[in-house]
This record gives C-alpha cells, structure tokens and sequence, in this order.
C-alpha cells in the first residue's frame, strides 16, 4: 500500500474516532505532535545542507541572482494573485452576510485572542534597515538553534557562494561533507514517514476530539467559501503553471506531490513539511538538486499563498460580519498588507492568526473580530498549509524549466532540451 494511502486512512480514521473519544481524543494527540517533532528536527540540517549546496552547485553569482530573481518575483506574484482571488470569492460569495447575532455575541464573548505579546509583535512596523539587518545572523548557530529561517538561509547562501571561490579540491571535501549529511537527513525522512500514518491519525483525532463539528457547522459559509478559494487557486494557477511552464501533467504533478500535501495538511507547518518536499520534488518531480535545494527552503520561509487567501476573505468576513463596507482602495490595501504579513509569515501552525491582526488594523476592522474565526482556524490552518506547500513545488519547476534544470521526460519549454 502507497504510503498516501496510509496517510490517507489514517487522518480519515482520525476525523471519525476524534469526535466518539471526546475529550480523551487529547491523550492520543501527544503522539500526533511528537511525529511532528521528529520531522522538525531534520528542518534546520536538511536546509543547511540542502541550500548550501544547492548554492554552491549553481556555480556563478549571475546564476545565483537570476535564480533568486526568478524565485521571489513568482511567489510575490502568485501572493497577490492568491490575496485578490480569496477577496473575489468573498465578494462574490459574501460568507459573513447573514451570520446569527446570538452565534456573533457568543464567539465574541468567548474571545480570549492572541495574547498581549504576540498582538504586539504582529503590530511592530520594523524600518527598512531594521528588515534588512534581521536578514543577517549575528551568530548563525544561535539562529539554527532557534530555528530562525531567514537568517540561517542568508547564512547557507553566503557560505555556498563562498564554497565556489576556494580551491577545487578544498571544496570537493566540503561538498562530499555536506552531501552525506543531506543524503543522511534523506534516509532519515523515509525512516520517520513510516510513522506518518500514525501520527497523522493522533493529530486528527485530538483536533476532532476538541472542537467537534458544532463550531464548524455554525461556520459553514465561511470555512466552504475559504476552502473553495483555495481548492480553485490550485487547480487554476498551479494547474496551469506546471502544464506551461514545464510540460507536466497537472493530474501526475497532484498524484505526486499528494503526500506532501497529506503531511502539510495534518502538520499545519510549511516547516515539517519541507523535509518529505525537496524529497519529492527532486525524485519524483525531477527538479534538479541545486534548484530544488535553493528553491524550497526560501518558499517554506516566505511563500505562504494559502495564508494569502486566507487573509482575504477573513478581512472580508470579519468586515461583513461588522456590517463594515470595505472601499475599492480598502480592498487594495487588504492586497498589499496580506502579500506582505504572509511573507512575513515564520512556517509554523497557526501563524496566520497573528499576522491577519496586521490586515484588520491597517483596514480599521476591531482586531476583536478574529474571535469569530478561531474555531475553525485549526482546520483552515490544515488546508491553507496544503496550498503553500504545493506553491513552493510549483515554484521549483517553474524555476527549474527557465533555467534548462527540469528532468522530466518530455518537458516543454526550454526544460525539453536537457532533460535526462
């Protein structure tokens, strides 16, 4: 049996025994989120090595620049892209129109929000220095020690270009360093996706367990025109960026990244899923290494399309809800603040929360007004995480078929004359 399928049964199971557990669903769940552990653990080394390599393997800063180029101008455009397509959606479909003041009063009498602390870290405005010295570890172990992406990520790519300047037999033992922890960390993934399915069915059952569908049903409108616009913006965008722009079926390209998308969604964390991705995109989407390595790392960072989306249509609703009439210029402002909050966005479960506070306040919307979506957000977080993580591969073979690098047989465009 596939190891989807397992993963598969297993969440299903998960979403059934949840809600007839109850509250002893929460026991299993420790389980759930200590395969989440295991996969965060191979994160940092698996980037260190992945990028640094991938950096070093593209050879030349001009390749290097185009590359990054390339990267960051498809996930900003795909970003706002995605933003625009859950306000479309919302607009059209207008999920908080008609919402029961009893339900309204009762979620926002519930509200306990973010905390002092995050509300007021989502709402510093750091300048542009600020922004650009944040970029720049001041000890690059303490930052992978911590997790800090971006940091890390300045740190790989500036060692990597170094990596091209030494001595080619000096770099051919860094290389071959770095390629067995890589190769290491690779094993280590198969390894720890054995557990998937286990884990993936704890994490499911403590969700169900806890919420039940009582506060799903009460926010039907909003979850189904939410999940609607991001099913649509992958099977549109994606669908079509594959076909175009590298010659691959976009039903194969979905059959073969469905098990990261099965991790993403029991996950929640663009971070824990990025291992299984580069796996993935380099076996079986046929990205090349140094693309992929330098690629998917970056998008697990800075790429979040789902959370895009899911930004809209909340501002949206929440305005509705409100009975708050959103301006053309209010709408475009909601555009500009959610392409930036998402990039923002460190990839991990629920951050989408804290950085939809950005968007409400910029647009004049009460930050209150998030009490109306917390009971679903475990859920959304699950789908939207699914929608990032499939946008970073999407990047990766876009990326690869500009630069001659995708190895798919009977890839089109300029993928088609190198490839193996």
């Amino acid at each position: 049996m596939k190891i989807y399928t397992k993963i598969a049964i297993g969440l299903a199971l998960g979403v059934i025994v949840g809600p007839l557990l109850g509250a002893k669903a929460l026991y299993i769940e420790p389980f759930g989120r200590a395969f989440i552990k295991l996969i965060v653990m191979l994160v940092v080394p698996l980037v260190v090595a992945s990028l640094t390599l991938g950096t070093a393997s593209l050879g030349d800063i001009k390749k290097l620049g185009r590359v990054g180029l390339k990267t960051v101008a498809y996930y900003l455009i795909a970003t706002a892209l995605a933003v625009s397509f859950g306000l479309l959606l919302a607009n059209t479909f207008q999920p908080g129109v008609g919402l029961d003041p009893g339900v309204k009063a009762k979620l926002l009498s519930e509200y306990k929000g973010v905390s002092e602390e995050q509300l007021t870290k989502a709402m510093e405005k750091p300048g542009l220095w600020d922004i650009f010295l944040s970029l720049i570890p001041s000890n690059p172990i303490k930052a992978m020690a911590e997790s800090d992406m971006l940091p890390i990520i300045t740190f790989c790519i500036l060692t990597g270009i170094a990596m091209t300047m030494i001595s080619s037999q000096r770099r051919r033992r860094l290389v071959g360093l770095l390629e067995s922890i890589n190769d290491t960390m690779i094993v280590l993934v198969d390894i720890v996706m054995k557990l998937a399915p286990y884990g993936v069915f704890a994490l499911m059952a403590g969700v169900a367990g806890r919420f039940g569908y009582e506060v799903l049903l009460t926010l039907l409108k909003y979850v189904l025109v939410t999940i609607l616009a991001l099913f649509l913006f992958m099977i549109v965008v994606y669908s079509l960026s594959v076909k175009l722009m590298g010659g691959i079926s976009p039903l194969k390209f979905f059959k073969i990244i469905r098990p990261v998308q099965l991790v993403a969604f029991s996950t929640c964390s663009s971070n824990a899923t990025l291992p299984i991705n580069l796996k993935t995109t380099e076996e079986e989407l046929k990205v090349s290494r140094d693309i992929a390595s330098f690629v998917l790392p970056l998008g697990a960072t800075i790429n979040m399309h789902g959370t895009a989306i899911y930004h809209g249509v909340s501002a949206l609703f929440i305005a509705q809800v409100y009975g708050i009439d959103l301006s053309i210029a209010s709408q475009l402002m909601v555009v500009l603040t959610a392409t930036l909050a998402s990039i923002g966005c460190a990839g991990v479960p629920g951050i989408g929360m804290i950085t939809l506070t950005i968007v409400l306040t910029t647009i004049g919307i009460p930050v209150e007004g998030i009490a109306l979506v917390m009971g679903v957000e475990r859920i959304l977080d699950m789908c939207r995480t699914v929608l990032n993580v499939t946008g970073d591969s999407t990047c990766a073979v876009f990326v690869a078929w500009s630069e001659g690098a995708l190895n798919w047989k009977g890839a089109g465009g300029k993928a088609s004359s190198k490839s193996s």
